[in-house]
């Protein structure tokens, strides 16, 4: 289900950075006054607040798509928090359902991280982002209050993730999560509060 509405208070995007290959399959501009259908709650902390998503002590329970996404995709959106703490988190090509059960989460899909583990690492994590099955930097962090706009893209087993127009990880998995089990997108988080935005998912 595309969630298509136009808000008048809407901020522009940080770059401008459309593929000519990409196909829109969805977008969400959280113009509302609710979360709706389209996404599946896992837990408390999230909610639509001056117009975009805000999620706050999640503790590794993702609000998931519904809809089901291909393999080869390409995610874009707007992020910001006012914490010094960072931890902008998001999930790929997870099951659409899971949710942590202990503080020991285990991802069915990849976890990209931007200021985790209270502002000190970015990772494009297999699942575990605790394990070693990553690609990680520990720079830039994320400065309180600056809005940046991210784009995921996923074709094959390459994962790269650009920032505010430049690419920040490149992640190649030689055994890539695919197919059923492996088709939904989530924001997620731990406790530092986060907005999100201007969300677009293109199949490529």
């Amino acid at each position: 289900m595309a969630l298509l509405a136009v808000g008048c208070t809407e901020l522009p995007r940080t770059y401008s950075s459309e593929s000519a290959d990409a196909v829109p399959i969805f977008r969400d501009d959280f113009e509302r006054d609710e979360l709706g259908p389209a996404w599946r709650v896992t837990g408390e902390g999230a909610r639509i607040e001056r117009g975009a998503l805000f999620v706050e002590g999640l503790k590794n329970h993702p609000l998931w798509l519904t809809q089901a996404l291909p393999d080869d995709v390409r995610i874009e959106f707007d992020a910001y928090t006012p914490s010094e703490e960072g931890d902008i988190k998001i999930e790929l090509a997870g099951d659409g359902a899971s949710a942590a059960k202990t503080a020991n989460y285990t991802a069915t899909g990849y976890v990209i991280l931007f200021g985790g583990w209270n502002n000190t690492v970015n990772a494009i994590v297999r699942r575990n982002e605790h394990g070693r099955d990553k690609e990680a930097v520990d720079k830039p962090q994320v400065e309180p209050g600056r809005r940046y706009h991210f784009v995921i893209t996923r074709e094959g087993g390459a994962i790269r993730w650009s920032l505010d127009g430049a690419e920040l990880l490149l992640y190649e998995d030689p055994r890539p999560l695919v197919g059923e089990g492996h088709q939904h997108f989530a924001f997620s988080g731990w406790e530092s509060p986060v907005y999100f935005d201007n969300l677009v998912i293109s199949s490529i």
